[in-house]
């Protein structure tokens, strides 16, 4: 755990990759404001089912946190409800776990109505059972019909008022996800393609986003700096236009209720053709990053989506590597880096540009589903519209008049063919290149 001030806050944890889990509850605590002053490690075979770290490592954490001026401290373990309490209690100290750390970062972070109900749906579902020991005076309620009457405890009054709130969010969160259930039929209709950018918090997804779309998605070098899910049209090599999808960052050791708060947002995922992997290359801990975006994709029951995986901040990678990489403006891996790579990877720079262009042909040859095929369409002279809709979204090989009709044969992809058959405008698919 460590000592950190914002608060001054202390941070705590136990279990193998304690060092690496420690120094990213480090980058959390500096995320939601608070200056970390000090940390501590505990290692033990079973955490104290009273304390979880035991009473003598508990009165060594409240001399070294009173010496530090800490007024809060952090354990990177989720504490039931019972640990809370006793810790409270004996350090004299407000105290928070990893969980509650997290729920401090997304409430200050999110900006749409949509997450702001999802942060205070995990918020409640977190706060539920551990209302225990905060709130024991008793509530003199009026009585009458609808209450208990006089002598409620203030502790089951706030249960009462917590689950109907819990109530009221999930009805307004169901309403968000059938609003988002019928843009995501929507974009089925008019045959557009979802890629959404999956990956660890910071890998560098947002500025990607930015990259490739031109957008002004907020970017922060803190963990979950994208909260609110942002959706924009790219436009592929191919011309074919897919939508883009800029999600929230994933993160080792995510509480299950949490990701269930944000299943109204993690929908978007399930609807994609195509899942484009970044992950930070310049990062010690990639594989680990990598093992748990992994873990909550087979979660999320995604993980057999086709992607593209992107191996980010190449610039970022030590010098002495990064003099000697061969062939990276092709999107290929740095020549002595010691990270594997298949043909599905590619190796960019979000910041500088470096890798965006092979990235970009990667993405249109992994959509197969909507392959390009060459049509010839007969429309009427006055017909602009159609025209036009072909010239932006397909490459117009050939025009001609015949029997006052205008004859274009154009390469498209087969979903914009099956959207202007529709339209009886078609005359004749033969495949590409015939």
């Amino acid at each position: 755990m460590g000592w950190a001030s914002s608060r001054r806050a202390g941070l705590g944890l136990g279990f193998p990759d304690a060092e690496e889990t420690l120094q990213e509850l480090h980058e959390l605590a500096a995320s939601s404001g608070a200056q970390v002053v000090g940390s501590t490690l505990q290692r033990a075979p079973d955490p104290d089912p009273a304390t979880l770290v035991g009473r003598g490592k508990v009165g060594e954490i409240r001399a070294s946190a009173r010496a530090a001026g800490a007024d809060l401290i952090i354990f990177d373990h989720e504490l039931t409800p019972t640990q809370l309490r006793n810790l409270e209690q004996t350090l004299d100290l407000k105290v928070i776990d990893r969980t509650q750390l997290i729920l401090d970062i997304f409430a200050r972070r999110a900006r749409t109505r949509e997450g702001q109900l999802q942060v205070e749906l995990a918020q409640l579902n977190y706060l539920l059972p551990r209302l225990a020991g905060r709130g024991t005076l008793l509530s003199r309620l009026g009585g009458g019909i609808g209450t208990r009457g006089p002598g409620e405890q203030q502790l089951e009054f706030d249960r009462r008022r917590i689950r109907a709130r819990i109530r009221r969010v999930t009805e307004a969160i169901e309403r968000v996800r059938s609003q988002r259930a019928l843009h995501r039929a929507h974009r089925r209709a008019c045959q557009f393609q979802t890629v959404a950018l999956v990956g660890y918090t910071n890998a560098g997804k947002s500025t990607l986003f930015n990259a490739l779309t031109r957008a002004r998605v907020s970017t922060s070098p803190r963990l979950f700096a994208t909260l609110d899910p942002t959706v924009r049209a790219l436009r592929l090599p191919s011309r074919r236009p897919v939508l883009l999808s800029d999600t929230v960052g994933f993160i080792r050791k995510l509480p299950a209720h949490l990701v269930a708060s944000f299943r109204a947002t993690l929908e978007e995922l399930e609807g994609a053709s195509l899942l484009v992997h970044v992950t930070d290359a310049s990062h010690p801990q990639h594989e680990q990053q990598d093992a748990a975006v992994e873990g909550l994709l087979e979660t999320l029951g995604i993980a057999s989506t086709p992607r593209v995986h992107v191996w980010n901040k190449l610039d970022l990678l030590q010098t002495r590597e990064a003099q000697r990489r061969a062939g990276t403006a092709s999107g290929k891996a740095p020549e002595h880096s010691s990270i594997p790579s298949s043909a599905r990877d590619v190796w960019i720079s979000a910041r500088s540009g470096e890798g965006l262009q092979t990235l970009l042909r990667r993405i249109d040859e992994a959509l197969k589903e909507d392959p390009l095929v060459e049509a010839c369409f007969e429309l009427s002279p006055s017909d602009s519209e159609h025209l036009a809709l072909l010239h932006r979204f397909g490459t117009v090989l050939s025009t001609e008049f015949e029997d006052n009709h205008l004859l274009v044969r154009a390469r498209v992809n087969a979903s914009l063919v099956e959207r202007l058959q529709a339209t009886a405008v078609l005359s004749q698919k033969v495949p590409a290149g015939g």
